[in-house]
């Protein structure tokens, strides 16, 4: 199984999200999971990818140009795609992915997940796509979610998208989980 991995680039947070981070890199590793991310050296990024290599894992970064040309990238993943912007990025990694997981992350880690739900949405990704809830990160978000289906903006059916896993033994639950959400999705897509 390949997954594409969304997390924050930020390495000013509280440590438990990184002890998520690095937990969740562990347990893809042992489980032979391949990860595709963004690349990044710190941050969720960067733990993510270290407890990868440290434990025998696959990763494959996917980062801009002007990033890579920051020097933002990990320089020890098994290989980097350089693309030549963020829109660019994300399509190769969407490609790439069989699954979507959300670590906390800022707008940017926003925008793609909010990207991956639309994409399901409208039949153009058929995976799971999994919210890494640490810490409660995700609770207003949720929150929102669920205020769009109630105000008619989202279907109730548009709710089966997305899967909440609160630790990161509960990603992997969800990531083998044989859910089917709707097999036209583009009948329920417009409101």
């Amino acid at each position: 199984m390949r997954i594409c991995i969304f997390a924050a680039s930020s390495s000013r947070i509280d440590s438990k999200y990184a002890d998520a981070a690095s937990e969740l890199g562990l347990l893809l590793a042992q489980s032979k999971i391949e990860v595709i991310y963004g690349g990044g050296g710190i941050g969720l990024m960067g733990k993510l990818a270290d407890a990868i290599l440290a434990n025998g894992g696959r990763i494959t970064g996917v980062i801009p140009s002007f990033m890579n040309d920051e020097g933002w990238g990990h320089p020890a993943v098994h290989e980097m795609i350089v693309t030549t912007d963020m829109g660019e990025r994300k399509k190769n990694m969407f490609a790439r992915a069989e699954a979507v997981v959300a670590l906390p992350g800022g707008v940017g880690t926003l925008e793609e997940l909010t990207e991956a739900i639309t994409l399901k949405q409208l039949g153009l990704f058929n995976g799971p796509v999994i919210i890494l809830n640490t810490l409660d990160f995700y609770r207003s978000f949720i929150e929102f979610l669920n205020h769009m289906v109630a105000e008619n903006f989202l279907r109730t059916e548009h709710k089966g998208i997305w899967e909440v896993a609160d630790t990161p033994e509960e990603v992997l639950v969800a990531l083998y989980k044989k859910q089917r959400w709707i097999d036209d999705p583009r009948r329920i897509a417009k409101i």
